[in-house]
């Protein structure tokens, strides 16, 4: 299957709110909640995706002809190159009754395990959806990333216990989760946590943790002074916040204010090898992308999931040769174009 067959394969099952376009920019989906779009009038998510648009690259081939070489080691997991795909959750509600959780993280974590790479995985109100993704990672030997909410303390400690036992590379928390309209007053319950009680939950997980959900140089230092070991640049694609700043245009001076005392990942909007390039130089260590490897895992499975893979890391791969750069190390702010 080639990218064109694996959408149209996808557009036949992928429910009512998701088009499998082209390009997933949030055009089609704009405020579909629930589905893939975001909350008010969905321009969030569509303000993530052009503003890596509007970042251009800077090309010079003048320098020493030698392979590249885009390999990432997180958190002692080494990767073909510093691309994670996102935790996805909610499956049925927001993409059609085809595929739960526990059938997309079944085939997403090993999927990506095989293509080099690996993938955070979502949690859920129904304790089966952690249980089923910590068994995915376990089964791929480790290789994923769990991710928590915020739930109520009683609920957190267990699922972390529960995730330690797999010895993944790291455990993650999508801490602006609490936001989230189909997560409102359930039970157990999600919510905001201070810097006492993140503390606290890092040093119970014992792991090296991240803090998903951070948009401003206050809530990275804060995430620092809890003792997180990196963040997600992250606004959720919008379904947590509408009007949000695209995760582009705070990247960098939330680089400026922590760069260097942590991982720094960011993910919203990045659809190609070019665009991690883009997020590269300006400071992130590594991307998250979501959305279009929901589409891959409907419309071709393991082999969508392989396909997009090889093509985000040709297209990384290329765009570092032809930036004259031959290592992650390499990459800076001077390969790319910022318009004024």
């Amino acid at each position: 299957m080639d990218y064109q067959q694996i959408l149209q394969q996808a557009r036949t099952c992928i429910g009512p709110y998701c088009k499998a376009c082209p390009v997933c920019n949030g055009q089609a989906c704009k405020n579909t909640i629930p589905g893939p779009g975001a909350k008010g009038m969905g321009v969030t998510f569509q303000r993530n995706y052009n503003k890596w648009q509007e970042i251009l690259v800077q090309m010079d081939t003048i320098c020493e002809n030698k392979p590249v070489d885009s390999h990432f080691d997180f958190f002692g997991l080494s990767v073909d190159a510093p691309i994670f795909a996102a935790p996805v959750g909610a499956l049925t509600l927001h993409y059609g009754d085809h595929m739960d959780d526990l059938t997309f993280n079944d085939i997403l974590v090993p999927a990506c395990r095989q293509a080099g790479i690996a993938a955070f995985t979502g949690d859920g109100q129904n304790p089966a959806v952690m249980e089923g993704a910590l068994t995915s990672i376990r089964q791929a030997g480790g290789c994923g990333i769990p991710t928590i909410k915020p739930w109520d303390r009683e609920t957190l400690f267990s699922k972390l216990e529960a995730a330690r036992q797999v010895n993944p590379p790291a455990i993650a928390m999508d801490i602006d989760a609490a936001g989230l309209p189909f997560l409102q007053n359930l039970t157990p319950p999600a919510g905001s946590k201070s810097v006492r009680e993140l503390r606290e939950i890092i040093e119970f997980a014992q792991k090296p943790f991240l803090l998903k959900g951070i948009m401003t140089v206050q809530g990275a230092r804060k995430a620092l002074e809890a003792g997180a070991a990196g963040i997600v640049v992250s606004n959720h694609g919008g379904r947590v916040l509408d009007q949000c700043p695209a995760t582009a245009e705070v990247l960098p001076q939330i680089v400026e204010a922590v760069g260097g005392q942590m991982k720094i990942l960011v993910d919203g909007g990045i659809r190609t090898g070019t665009d991690v390039f883009k997020a590269l130089a300006l400071g992130a260590d590594a991307v998250l992308i979501g959305r279009p490897f929901v589409t891959m895992v409907y419309g071709g499975g393991a082999e969508g999931v392989s396909h997009y893979v090889k093509k985000l890391i040709g297209e990384l791969r290329d765009t570092m040769a032809m930036c004259g750069v031959h290592s992650l190390s390499e990459i800076g702010r001077e390969q790319v174009w910022l318009a004024k």
